[in-house]
């Protein structure tokens, strides 16, 4: 009975070891370097700064922002940007993309 117990636990365990972990740190690999790939972009001067965004954004009249923010286009932007940066970096890895 205690090998049937010691069995299943082990098996439980390579399972949580080889798939939940290694999928954790993966993916939260991906997406610290999705941020911080971000972040050296705009630093470097390919992507929108702040100051550039506000200016663009000021000529914006107030029928087109009630739109925007009844689709939630401030929180829809920045995740479609992510989401885009991170599949480019997932297709440049060689065994998933």
């Amino acid at each position: 009975m205690f090998g049937i117990l010691l069995s299943a636990l082990n098996v439980v365990l390579g399972f949580v070891l080889r798939s939940i972990i290694v999928k954790f740190v993966l993916y939260f690999a991906l997406y610290f370097v999705t941020v911080e790939f971000i972040g050296v972009l705009q630093s470097a001067g390919v992507l929108p700064g702040a100051a550039q965004l506000s200016a663009a954004f000021g000529g914006i009249g107030a029928d087109i922002w009630y739109w925007l923010d009844l689709f939630a286009f401030s929180y829809g932007a920045p995740l479609i940007v992510s989401a885009w940066v991170c599949r480019f970096i997932i297709r440049r890895i060689p065994l998933i993309g």
